[in-house]
This record gives C-alpha cells, structure tokens and sequence, in this order.
C-alpha cells in the first residue's frame, strides 16, 4: 500500500473530529444508494479522517482553538463513499448545532466545539449537470432524510439553514459557473467534488477567486476541502496542482503548514496488472482497511481490465487510485515534467520556430526551441475566451511577436501552419524570405512522423521545457492532446497517428503541442543540414 499524507501524525493536536463523528452518526443519514435513510455509520478510516480534518492547535499556542488547516484533500479510489463523506462534512458545517468550532477547551484539554455562525457554503462541481449526482446531492438527499430536516428549507440548488423564527440563519450552495459570481462571497468553509475534473481555465480562476474570499471571516475559521480521485498526469488540474504541492511539502522542498493532503493507492508492490488474482490484491491495496462492500466485488472489478476496449490507463485511475494517463494521451506528461529546466533560451541563441492556431476558434501559438540545446519555449499563446462568440485573435499582436523573435534570436526558419492565417503568414515571408516556411499539418503521414519525433525526443531526453512565463500552458495544451490512429502504419508495423482534443473535447486547446512538435520539426532539420546562424558583420564607416 502506497499512502502519502502530510504533515504525519502529531498527536500534541487536539481534535474535534470524535465529537464531529458521534454528531454525525446520531443526526445523519446515508444518502443515495443501498443503504439510503438509514442512519449514518463511519468506518475508523474516516473517523481518522475526521480526526485530521478537525485539529485545532492546543492550550498555550498562541493560536489556540484556531484550525490548524486551511485546506484539506482527501484522495482515495473510486467507491469508498468520499462524495458521501463530504456531503457529512458540508452538512455539519451548516448545521445549527455541529460542534464544527472551538469554543475553548475543557477541564482535561479537550476542545468543545460549537456551530459556524450564520455559514455561507459553496460546492463547487465541473457543470451544472453534475451538482445532482456528487456531494451536493447527496447532501440534499441525506438532509431531506435525516432527523433535523425541519431545520433546512432544500431546493435544487440552495439549502437554507432557518433561524427559531425561520428566517435564513446561513446557506450552502452548489456551484459551477464562472469565478465573477463567486466574488465578494463570504465563505466559511467550501468543498470541491472530484477537482480531477476542474482543469479548465475558468476552473481555474473561481477556485483562486474561491481562495481569496477565505479570510474576510476570520471569526469562523473557514477552510476548504477537496476530495477527489486520482486524474490524468498533466491536465494542470486543481487536484494534480494539490498533489504536486503536497509531494513537495514531503520530499522538503516546500513548507506549508496549513495543508493537509491523504491519498492512498496500490504501491509498486502490484506493478504487474496481467492476472485477475494480482488485480484483485492491487483493488484491495487501494481500498485500505474498508474491505469490499459486498462478496465478489473485487474480483468483478479485476474482471473488467480484460473487456474488451476498456480504457486500462482509466481504470488504473479510479479503481487503483494511480495518476495514469489514458491509454489515447499523446504524451507521457510526467517525463515531460521532468525535463523542466530553469535554463531559458538566450537572447542571440540561434532557434527554430513553430506556429499554429486558428483566427477566430481555439487558440494560437509560437513556439522556440534553440538548435543547440534543445531547450524549448513557448513564447507567446492567445486563446479564445470561453463563453465568446465573437473573438478572433489579435494579428498585429501576433506579429509583433514574430517580430520580437525574429529581433532577439538567429532564426534559421519557422515552420508555421498557413490554414486561417494563409495572407498573414505570405506576408511575414515577404518580410522575412527563406526564413518563413509553410508546413500543412494536415498531410498526416507526415505529420505523424513529426509527432513520432517529439515523442521520442521527450523519452530520450533530447529536449528539455525552459522556465518561460507559458511553460504551464505548454504543459495544458500537451496534456489535451491525444492520438489519433490513422489507418497506415510504418515500415514496422506500428501504427501512425496525428494529435487531435481527447474525448472529442471541442473546448481543450491543443494549438501550442502543435506548434512545439513544428519547432522541434524545424530543430532537427536545423541539425540534419548542418545549419549555423549568420555571421554578424560590422560596416565601418567614417565619423565626421
């Protein structure tokens, strides 16, 4: 079994979550499923859970009773009821009655909790579709079922925690839509359901924005949880950016004492997947101490690796908890990640250049990679807003940028892909002859091979992703980008492929892997010709 939790145990913390789990076990349901409405009943694993979710720093601190953590993630396989432990959590953080806060401390040391005052709550899910199947649902469903109902008016997409008078005493409510709503709210605790999910860029910016609003009550303490399963390497997900901090916090390389992070996943130990029997023990690696829910399901869940057009890289994910990528990713993200380097490229460096995009949809993109090093650098990116119509991209901007490139570096040549910019691209050859190229990726076998080239050179290492401003956009973008099988194979029978948006996801960009894997293009035939850059030469001339 393969755990990773930080900071480990200290038990000089005292803790709320043995109250926390009584309260939840005396006035809470289960939610949707075999056991819906019967009473609530947690295993010792999410007991213990609780125990980290709630410490408090001690007598004698100077921030004593306060919360020792400001966010928490809990990252566990598919199927362990972490959507229901969630829908608890959020459910005693609006509860009247919920000893979810320090109130001082007993005669022994012992925290005494007691309720957030008048708590304003956000879920965030991936769409709106989604709020009815994750926590939040469910928490309406455990809500609707539970003791304490009259205490709650429940609608689709807001419950309200009533006064003695029934007026609203606070609210929980499900989100999922840009972060300009989320602003000025007055948060005292907020979850995020599967933030695997949330790698979009509007994702992106209401969880930051969702961030911001947790100081404005400090007399709450508010906090943030997120749970979620393992997702696809290189997304730049909220969940992988969590796991990636907290894998620094425990190999020393950073410090935050305010985040708590579990996972839990089948350890190297169940590396071969070929049997049912080594499956089976792999399943139950992952789950930890629960065990199955009923007889057989393990061996049934081991069973499905061998269907036919199962997604193994998939499976892995949520049945193993490992972070996989899917078996159609074009790239093997966390060895892209390993070639980060602080280098940049220099200023006069002699560079290739690729370019791609589209005008009006998607986005655009140029990219550097210089000849000798093999350092590469997306140098500038525009895409479409989500959510806009009417958008094209800026060309005079785009230009200027060529312009800059061409100004600070020796370019042997770009290759840039005419389709949307074909008057824009005859220009910049006018302005630049023999440096300028047009390269149609729609020619797929040889684009396939050019793909083919990039590939290789990310596992051999022969190129490595500078330390510019886009390097984590470059990194989205390849992650976007899956492979589509053409039905022509090479010499040796390998079959050929062309990127394109995995899952048909019309909204991913891929447009800057494009123009990195023509740069790299460009690079290669660069060193294949024997290329060096122009010697600079100085016309002496007569001071008057």
């Amino acid at each position: 079994m393969a755990v990773l939790m930080v900071p480990p145990v200290d038990l000089s913390f005292p803790s709320l979550g043995d109250q926390l789990a009584d309260f939840i076990e005396e006035r809470f349901t289960f939610g949707p499923g075999s056991l819906e409405g019967q009473p609530a009943k947690l295993d010792a694993e999410k007991r213990a859970l609780l125990a980290r979710l709630y410490e408090v720093y001690p007598q004698g601190h100077k921030f004593a009773g306060r919360r020792r953590f400001h966010r928490c993630g809990c990252e566990i396989r598919k199927g362990l009821a972490k959507t229901e432990f969630a829908a608890w959590v959020s459910g005693c953080e609006l509860h009247p009655e919920a000893p979810v806060r320090c109130d001082g401390f007993d005669a022994n040391g012992n925290p005494v909790g007691r309720p957030v005052r008048s708590p304003y709550i956000p879920m965030m899910a991936v769409t709106e579709g989604q709020v009815e199947e994750l926590a939040y649902g469910v928490l309406r469903n455990i809500l609707e079922n539970c003791c304490d109902a009259d205490l709650f008016a429940i609608s689709k997409d807001r419950i309200i925690r009533l006064s003695p008078t029934g007026s609203n005493d606070g609210e929980l409510v499900a989100v999922s839509n840009a972060p300009g709503s989320r602003d000025g709210a007055r948060t005292t605790f907020q979850h995020f359901d599967e933030p695997h999910r949330l790698f979009m860029q509007r994702h992106l910016d209401a969880h930051e924005t969702m961030l911001q609003n947790m100081p404005k009550r400090p007399m709450e303490d508010p906090w943030t949880l997120y749970t979620s399963t393992a997702g696809k390497p290189g997304q730049g997900s909220i969940e992988e950016n969590l796991r990636l901090e907290a894998e620094d916090i425990a190999a020393g390389k950073a410090k935050d004492a305010t985040l708590f992070f579990f996972a839990r996943w089948a350890g190297e130990e169940h590396k071969d997947l070929t049997t049912v029997e080594g499956r089976i023990a792999a399943v139950a690696d992952a789950t930890g101490p629960v065990g199955e829910w009923g007889p057989g399901q393990f061996e049934r869940i081991a069973r499905d690796w061998d269907r036919r057009g199962v997604d193994r890289g998939y499976w892995e994910r949520v049945w193993l908890n490992r972070w996989r990528q899917g078996e159609s990713q074009a790239f093997d993200m966390p060895r892209v990640r390993e070639l980060k380097t602080e280098n940049r490229i220099e200023d006069g460096a002699f560079v290739a250049l690729g370019f791609d995009g589209a005008r009006f949809r998607d986005a655009t993109a140029l990219t550097a990679v210089d000849i000798e090093t093999g350092v590469a650098e997306l140098l500038g990116m525009w895409e479409r807003p989500e959510e806009v119509e009417e958008w094209a991209v800026p060309e005079a901007e785009v230009t200027e940028l060529v312009a800059d490139a061409m100004r600070r570096f020796h370019v042997w040549r770009a290759y840039c892909d005419p389709p949307h910019w074909f008057e824009t691209v005859a220009a910049w050859a006018q302005r630049w002859p023999d440096q300028i190229i047009e390269w149609h990726t729609n020619r797929h076998r040889a684009m396939a091979f050019v793909m083919r080239k990039l590939t290789e050179a990310i596992a051999s290492g022969a190129i490595t992703f500078g330390a510019g401003p886009y390097r984590g956009d470059l990194f989205r973008h390849m992650g976007n980008t899956s492979r589509n099988e053409l039905r022509v194979r090479d010499d040796n029978g390998e079959p050929l492929w062309v990127p394109q948006k995995q899952d048909g996801r019309l909204v991913d960009k891929i447009d800057a892997s494009v123009s990195l894997a023509l740069a790299w293009e460009a690079c290669l035939d660069a060193r294949r010709s024997g290329a060096k850059p122009n010697p600079v030469t100085y016309v002496p001339f007569k001071i008057r």
